[in-house]
């Protein structure tokens, strides 16, 4: 028999409170009175971490084992959705056996700066990207009855000093860059909660933010679920209920249940705001109650057999001289680095997986190409136990231990065909809970790549990072294969792209420079002071290199394969929904591949500032040898749109954008222009609008124009009828002082309000 729902009239004034905060780490209070049960929440988004047995204070427990996808960043590189959907299916299928309420991910924040320690979570440094992609995970994992929480809603984009730092961010690149990929997710997805972040932004805890979380997340976005607090986020309580944070996690204790109570009796807290949020509780805990228990157990093979498959598609060939990879099992290989015998196949944190089984890279290429030679290289240093936040540092090995594991690695590379060289960042390089301070791989990762590469000319290097490394050896090697941190079957999807099982498709999500220094964000980040400065601007990642033409080692886009592909004419037509972009796109190569096609616009003349170019839609598209595919892109309206600040508000700019379809951001290999009827901006003139401003106004304009020209004014500040630049600047409030009748500035003020 279908149980009823409490509605909020049946819950006292204490219940109400109670449910707005956590029971423990996991769970949401029950009211046992009434029927409401306790519902649980897990950590994710690449994989279930539940707490196995009851939940501890700090949620450290063992977790009880579960599929390890590969996270964000190896997913990003996908550039596929459908892939991210179908891994998000997964997840929730897990979650819906372990009866999980909710996976606490995506995250969709942007890497704005290459040293976030917490980048290995994040897809992108481009918001359409992450949006797309979010929005597949988010889409996959409630397929299955199951809630996601995307975040960390919002502009948090490092890890030092994440619980109390200020982002100070402009309005436009809030909007268009560290809000958007939100927005898109919420607008196409609605994932059931929204979790808030630890920082402020400008000077607002985002915990009590009644600008983000009631007048952007609802009152623009249209979001229906509930926003719960990151893990030890929440500020002052009652602020929070006011500016629409529903659900402090995890438990308080009591303490704040208690401060809400008497909040409400002495009226410094409206009622109404807080049977908002329990209202929204309930709504969550009735839409976890409705799903049906999940039928059978984990199907532990066929969920590994899709984790190999994300992670052969997550995989980047960054470079590829002579045609070296793929390799035949036939050759004589030698396989060093001990990366290839202990991977590192997740990041450190709150993320973290306790696998169902885990690949290795040697283990996996033995099963291709039989005993291979196989030398350590180095020590890797130990991975902290359990989540592991600490950023400690190992003990150095002892460079003459060091020195003989390179020699046993040197005499491997020489008596081989060719030498596959494994090197990363081990677990203390990067984590949640800190940032990196330089980009630099170990230094005896580097002095191994640097011996091998001497005693043999075909020494292909195969990373293992979650973040952008430099790589000064990239001009030494022949082949570099970028794999990120795959998930659980990492090793086997690494076998599958060396040996051609699997032809690379993965695409760069984020542009490797040569140097730090070179980065947008490098003078500003991490700030001081509790706060850091988003002076860049709009000028995020490929944005900054584009404008600033600087050379990077590898661009945002980028990814080579095993096959060729040539692009024919783009043709581009203004719809209803945007512009939508069609090219053909042929396999010139023997094999089939995959292509992600990437489409990116730019409205030269703009009246406002803008990138050279900016993604705006993309494709991962299979084709077979000789096959041609016409390529369908949208670049949607509303991602067109740039944010103006004058007006508060999004604009479509009218003019004509040029679209340039290619391989990556800098590999552009056709182009089409679209005229685009826009939105009429009119700009309210005010005391501090210009004269300039003013002439500009379609009503209030030509009056200014008329009458301004005959004032002294005019005989100073205008040149042939025109304004100069003194004149276009002047403020209308010191008119008065330059002769025009005060009257006058009243009037024009009048008709440009």
């Amino acid at each position: 028999m279908e149980h009823h729902m409490p509605d909020i009239s049946d819950l006292t004034l204490e219940e109400k409170a109670a449910l707005t905060s956590g029971l423990d780490f996991w769970r949401l209070e029950a009211i046992e009175r009434l029927g409401i049960q306790s519902i649980m929440v897990t950590d994710g988004p690449h994989g279930l971490r539940k707490q196995a047995g009851d939940s501890d204070h700090l949620g450290l427990n063992a977790s009880v084992p579960a599929t390890c996808f590969p996270p964000a960043v190896g997913l990003g590189a996908s550039w596929d959705p459908e892939l991210a959907a179908r891994v998000g299916a997964a997840i929730g299928t897990e979650a819906a056996i372990e009866d999980v309420a909710v996976v606490l991910g995506p995250g969709v924040n942007i890497k704005r700066s290459v040293l976030c320690g917490r980048n290995f979570e994040y897809f992108s440094e481009d918001p359409i990207h992450a949006s797309d992609m979010g929005s597949g995970i988010v889409r996959g994992i409630q397929s299955q009855g199951v809630g996601t929480s995307l975040k960390h809603f919002a502009a948090n984009n490092q890890e030092t000093d994440r619980m109390r730092v200020s982002s100070d961010v402009d309005p436009r690149p809030l909007r268009e860059i560290y809000l958007r990929a939100f927005q898109g997710v919420v607008e196409d997805e609605q994932p059931w909660t929204v979790m808030c972040s630890y920082n402020r932004v400008n000077g607002v805890y985002a915990s009590e933010d009644p600008f983000l979380l009631t007048e952007v997340l609802r009152d623009e976005w249209g979001f229906e679920g509930l926003v719960v607090s990151d893990w030890g986020a929440s500020n002052v309580r009652i602020e929070g209920i006011k500016a629409g944070m529903d659900l402090e996690m995890p438990s308080s204790g009591g303490l704040s249940d208690r401060q809400l109570v008497a909040a409400v009796k002495a009226g410094e807290l409206d009622e109404a705001d807080l049977d908002r949020s329990a209202e929204r509780v309930l709504n969550l805990i009735r839409r976890a109650t409705e799903r049906a228990a999940a039928a059978g157990s984990l199907d532990v093979d066929a969920h590994h057999a899709l984790a190999r498959e994300a992670a052969g598609r997550s995989i980047v060939l960054l470079k590829n001289e002579n045609g070296i990879l793929p390799l035949s099992p036939s050759q004589k290989v030698a396989v060093i680095g001990e990366f290839a015998e202990k991977p590192r196949y997740q990041g450190g944190g709150s993320s973290h997986i306790n696998p169902t089984r885990v690949d290795t890279a040697l283990e996996q290429i033995r099963e291709v190409a039989g005993d291979v030679t196989y030398a350590p290289g180095y020590v890797l240093p130990e991975a902290p136990e359990g989540i592991g936040m600490s950023g400690g540092k190992a003990p150095k090995q002892p460079e003459s231990v060091l020195a003989e594991l390179r020699e046993a690695a040197v005499a491997a590379a020489k008596d081989a065909e060719i030498a596959l060289v494994f090197v990363g960042l081990p677990d203390e390089d990067e984590s949640e809970g800190f940032d990196r301070d330089h980009i630099n791989l170990p230094d005896e990762h580097l002095a191994l790549v640097d011996a091998v590469a001497a005693a043999n000319p075909n020494t292909v290097v195969v990373l293992s990072n979650g973040g952008v490394v430099a790589l000064p050896f990239a001009d030494r090697v022949p082949a570099i294969v970028e794999s990120w941190l795959l998930g659980q079957a990492g090793g086997s999807g690494v076998a599958d792209v060396l040996y051609g099982a699997v032809n690379p498709s993965g695409r760069l999500a984020e542009s490797f420079p040569y140097r730090l220094e070179d980065t947008a964000a490098f003078t500003s980040f991490p700030g001081e002071g509790q706060h850091v400065r988003y002076g860049e601007g709009i000028y995020v990642g490929y944005r900054w290199y584009d404008a600033r033409k600087i050379d990077v080692a590898y661009p945002f886009g980028h990814g080579l394969s095993y096959t060729s592909f040539a692009y024919g004419d783009a043709t581009a037509r203004w719809t209803d929904e945007g512009i939508a972009i069609s090219v053909d796109v042929t396999n010139t190569g023997d094999r089939a591949g995959r292509e992600v096609v990437q489409a990116y616009v730019s409205l030269p003349g703009s009246a406002v500032d803008r990138a050279p170019r900016e993604l705006k839609a993309f494709q991962s598209v299979e084709i077979q040898p000789g096959e041609t595919v016409t390529v369908e892109l949208l670049a949607r309206k509303r991602d067109l749109r740039y944010w103006e600040e004058r007006v508060s508000s999004w604009i479509l700019e009218s003019g004509d954008y040029v679209v340039e379809v290619g391989s990556s951001s800098r590999e552009l290999h056709a182009s089409a222009t679209v005229s685009v009827s826009g939105d009429a901006l009119v700009i309210p003139v005010t005391r501090d609008s210009s004269v300039g401003d003013a002439f500009a106004h379609p009503v209030a304009g030509p009056i200014a124009r008329a009458e301004i020209s005959a004032s002294p004014f005019g005989a100073i500040m205008m040149t042939d009828g025109e304004l100069n630049p003194m004149g276009n600047d002047m403020p209308l409030s010191r008119l008065v002082s330059f002769g025009v009748p005060a009257e006058l500035v009243t009037r024009i003020l009048a008709a440009g309000a």
